[in-house]
């Protein structure tokens, strides 16, 4: 978690010590494990690689997403972390969902499932060099329908089996398919499978029934982090322990909640089952074989200790940069053009661009394609007078710009874009591709999935033709489907 990490050097004494302590004890070299997603869950920021949101790797495509996949991974290699628990391969099919949305590929599944694949198999590539990285496809059978947040409830979802089948399941099919060494399970409950309110991280149905034996899944199986109150404001901690190996689980993930007692207890009352019979030696026997296996698969039982002074040139060296550059070139998305207006002709006499003051950067990468352009800018919450200077704009304008971020939230910016001719009106989205939502009427709409400063200069040399549009459009937008392009 980011409360132990730090720069690349740093993160890397750590890694040594734990993997010392551990083989000096005549121990078996540990799986270490991160949360580096991309965009807004991504634990190691001082010195390494800022990624973007998932969805603007989906919008660039498989093979740069492959790209993604092994860049990521060679800066975890490069500071001794040998397990992502990443990809997401929920669906953000409900924009009311407060856990996963923005942290997920795509909301349709035929969609994400290629790009899912792709990520496992960059994460995955074998580095003659040194160890791989396992990838942890989560957060199964699916978290993305969800209205509630299992960090603090234990939420009911009342998808059938067929739903879940043809849509949440795919994602995680397309990773089994790509060899993904660990899938992560949620701690949510699927009357489709238990009648009894039972998390899915505990359930003996969903974790063996489902993921074993009718997804024929033999990599390793973990449980999201267990002091999450959807566990532990229901299930007495040491039992539910107990239930999630009894259930197929083989690793049991504890987050900072768990203190050393409590973590110390949880073991004794496993092994107190073992000993009981309430768990057969057997289940214990099989997960200590699948991890043994994992790791040898993954080249980690040959520990070599990784020299601190010299990890930040590793992650460097991992090419970071230069991915993000190619994800915004190739992921920035023209979702719709109904007028031809993407590229604007040089011979289009008067353009107009609306921009948002706290993002002046637009002026400085635009304007040079057009110096002519008359500019407006606006208030991230524009006031009305500012809303009828864009309004006059749009006007004498034979093609008009206008940014937007986040506007999906922001009911003034709303009331911006819509004053202005929807026929003419080019919408660019930074950040949150939902803000078409609430401007339908535009021409032409262009999403970047996110607010880095590199999404600026792509967006701007598409709209001036210095580039071609190459990006998929990562979600469905009301009538427009997910993976449309308007490519020019």
């Amino acid at each position: 978690f980011t409360s132990n990490t730090g720069t690349p050097a740093a993160v890397t004494r750590l890694t040594n010590q734990y993997q010392q302590t551990i083989t000096d004890a005549g121990g078996v070299p540990l799986i270490i494990a991160i949360d580096q997603e991309g965009g807004v869950v991504q634990r190691l920021t001082d010195g390494f690689s800022f990624f973007p949101t998932p969805l603007l790797v989906t919008g660039a495509g498989a093979t740069l997403a492959q790209r993604y996949g092994e860049t990521v991974a060679a800066e975890l290699r490069a500071v001794g972390i040998n397990m992502n628990l990443a990809p997401v391969a929920d669906l953000e099919t409900n924009l009311e969902n407060p856990i996963i949305a923005r942290r997920a590929f795509s909301s349709d599944a035929a969609v994400a499932a290629p790009i899912l694949a792709a990520v496992v198999r960059g994460t995955q590539t074998f580095n003659f060099d040194s160890f791989s990285v396992i990838a942890t496809a989560k957060h199964f059978p699916g978290h993305g329908d969800s209205r509630g947040d299992s960090h603090s409830v234990l939420e009911r979802l009342d998808l059938s089996g067929a739903t879940l089948g043809s849509r949440e399941l795919v994602p995680f099919r397309a990773a089994i398919d790509a060899g993904v060494g660990a899938i992560m399970v949620n701690h949510i409950w699927y009357p489709a499978y238990d009648t009894e309110r039972l998390p899915a991280s505990l359930s003996y149905n969903v974790i063996t029934g489902l993921l074993r034996d009718e997804l024929d899944y033999t990599g390793l199986i973990m449980t999201d982090a267990l002091d999450m109150n959807a566990i532990d404001l229901e299930f007495e901690f040491t039992q539910a322990a107990v239930m999630a190996v009894n259930a197929g689980v083989d690793l049991l993930a504890m987050g900072p909640g768990i203190d050393a007692s409590v973590a110390e207890r949880s073991l004794i009352r496993v092994i107190e089952a073992v000993r009981s019979g309430e768990i057969p030696a057997a289940r214990i026997d099989e997960s200590a074989r699948r991890i043994l296996t994992t790791k040898a698969r993954f080249g980690l039982l040959d520990w070599q200790p990784l020299e601190p002074e010299t990890a930040q040139d590793r992650v460097t060296a991992a090419g970071g940069a230069a991915l993000l550059n190619d994800l915004f070139v190739n992921g920035v998305t023209v979702a719709y053009d109904n007028a031809n207006l993407v590229p604007i002709p040089a011979a289009t006499a008067n353009v107009g661009m609306v921009f948002l003051g706290t993002r002046y950067q637009i002026q400085n990468d635009c304007q040079p394609y057009r110096p002519d352009m008359r500019l407006v800018v606006v208030s991230d919450a524009p006031a009305d007078d500012e809303i009828a200077r864009a309004a006059e704009v749009g006007r004498w304008a034979d093609t008009v710009i206008v940014w937007t971020q986040n506007a999906i939230s922001n009911e003034r910016q709303q009331m911006l874009v819509n004053a202005l001719p929807g026929s003419k009106t080019i919408a660019v989205a930074i950040w949150s591709p939902y803000d078409r939502l609430t401007y339908p009427g535009v021409a032409a709409y262009i999403a970047t999935y996110s607010p880095a400063r590199e999404a600026v200069p792509a967006a701007c040399a598409i709209l001036f033709g210095a580039q071609p549009a190459r990006g998929q459009l990562a979600v469905t937008l009301g009538e427009i489907p997910a993976g449309s392009r308007d490519a020019n």
